[in-house]
Order: structure tokens, then sequence, then C-alpha cells
């Protein structure tokens, strides 16, 4: 079965037990493939925790240029090398986003420019608009859509696992509830949706994530980007609008 990995689950600062969020997804064929959803921190170290290879990635989608979500990409990529990969890595995404990973690797240039055997990087820039194609290989079909955060060009995410027609949607951090989201989640299986919370244009409450999960007739709900401190107000909150709400369990395993 099709499987989603909460890597991380905070937000750019969290609780103590909380990194900041990254997703992997899953599939159960041999090998098993895995495609990598952001990398604020150290995400291959997670996946391992999760139980995936590191060898198992078979690409990385990075939603936006914030250092939560992309100032791990140096690291990551002297893991895959280290961990002796010789083929190329697909690295998914939309301009800014790409260009901000491409920056944060080039500023390590002094260190890896004589690293014998370092494996290409195959920068696969992504159309920031509804329904652009994110990713068509494999068991994996994924689609995105822009979502609202702030002055950044970001992208929301929806998964189609094509063997058993099973869908993860992920809103990465945008202000809600947001009507493009919606439609990436619509009927989805699993909604994972941000709640960084509070009054601000950039991201959205537990509740306000709810009523996304509500209008899009998804199955259930995980809150991520989750602010530090307790979160039982919100999620009761957020439970009076959709029950079947649930706060992402740090490096949590949840079938589709």
């Amino acid at each position: 079965m099709p499987a989603v990995h909460l890597l991380g689950t905070g937000a750019a600062i969290s609780d103590p037990h909380r990194t900041t969020t990254m997703l992997a997804v899953t599939d159960d064929r041999s090998p098993p493939r895995t495609l990598l959803v952001d990398c604020g921190g150290d995400a291959l170290q997670r996946l391992q925790q999760c139980g995936p290879s590191i060898d198992s990635v078979g690409g990385l989608i990075v939603t936006h240029a914030h250092m939560d979500h992309v100032s791990g990409f140096p690291l990551l990529m002297e893991k895959v090398w280290l961990d002796g990969r010789a083929r190329a890595l697909p690295v998914v995404g939309i301009e800014p986003a790409l260009a901000q990973a491409r920056r944060s690797w080039d500023a390590f240039e002094p260190v890896h420019r004589d690293w014998e055997g370092l494996p290409p990087i195959d920068w696969r820039t992504v159309e920031h608009a509804p329904g652009a194609t994110v990713w068509d290989e494999g068991a994996w079909t994924v689609t995105g859509a822009p979502v609202a955060h702030g002055d950044t060009p970001n992208v929301g995410l929806r998964f189609e696992h094509e063997p058993t027609g099973r869908v993860l949607a992920y809103s990465c951090d945008t202000s809600g509830p947001a009507k493009g989201v919606v439609r990436l989640a619509e009927n989805a299986d699993l909604l994972v949706h941000e709640a960084n919370g509070g009054p601000s244009e950039n991201h959205s409450t537990a509740a306000e994530a709810a009523q996304v999960a509500d209008r899009a007739d998804v199955e259930r709900l995980l809150l991520v980007h989750l602010p530090p401190g307790d979160k039982s107000e919100e999620l009761r909150q957020a439970r009076e609008i959709f029950p079947h709400t649930d706060l992402g369990e740090e490096l949590g395993t949840y079938s589709l």
C-alpha cells in the first residue's frame, strides 16, 4: 500500500520534538520508490528513521524558497553521494524554489567541487500554474497549484497513486481556507494541511484547515507545520468543523 511519512511536522520554530515540515511518499513495490517533499532539515536521516533507505529516493520536490523548506539541500546531496548513488537525482519545483536550492548548493562549491562520483542533479522546472504536472514517473502522478504564502511563490500538491487510485493532498504553507487547496484535495483519502495559526496572511489556522477538508470531502485531515505550545484548543475547534482531524505525529507513517 502507498504511504506518507511525516519526516517533520513543525513550523520554522516549534516544539522541541518537532523539526521542520518535510514529507516522503512511498509505495510497496520492490524496490520501494520514495518521493521527498522539501528538505528544511536532515530529510534523509528522518527518512531512515521511518524505514525507507536513502537509495530508495526517486526524487525531491521543493515547494518554495524559505529556509525551513530548502536549507538542508546541500546535506542531502552529501548524504546521497556518501551512500554511493551514481544515478542522477531529480530535483523538481517552480523556478524560485529551484533557484534557492541551487544557491544553497553553490555556496558549498569550494567543498564539493573535487568530490569524485558526485551524482548529477537533474533540475526540473515546474510551471507555476493550476494543474501543473510535477511528477509522472512510476507509481505516482503529482500535480501542483499555486497557493498564497505572502509574497513567496509556493505550491500545494496532489499525489495520485496509480496502482490503487489512492490520493494524498498537501497544502504546503498557505493562508486559508484556500480555494486552490480545496481543488487539489477534492475527494482525497488524506489531506496534510499546515496549521501554523494566528492572524497572518501567510498561514492557516487549524480551523481553516478543517474548513478545507470539509469542503474538499476528504477522508482524513492531518495538521502539520505546527507552532510551539499546547494545541488542544485548536484541535478541538478543528474537530468541530471536521471530526476526522488529528495532529500529525512526528515521524508518523500513514497508509493511504
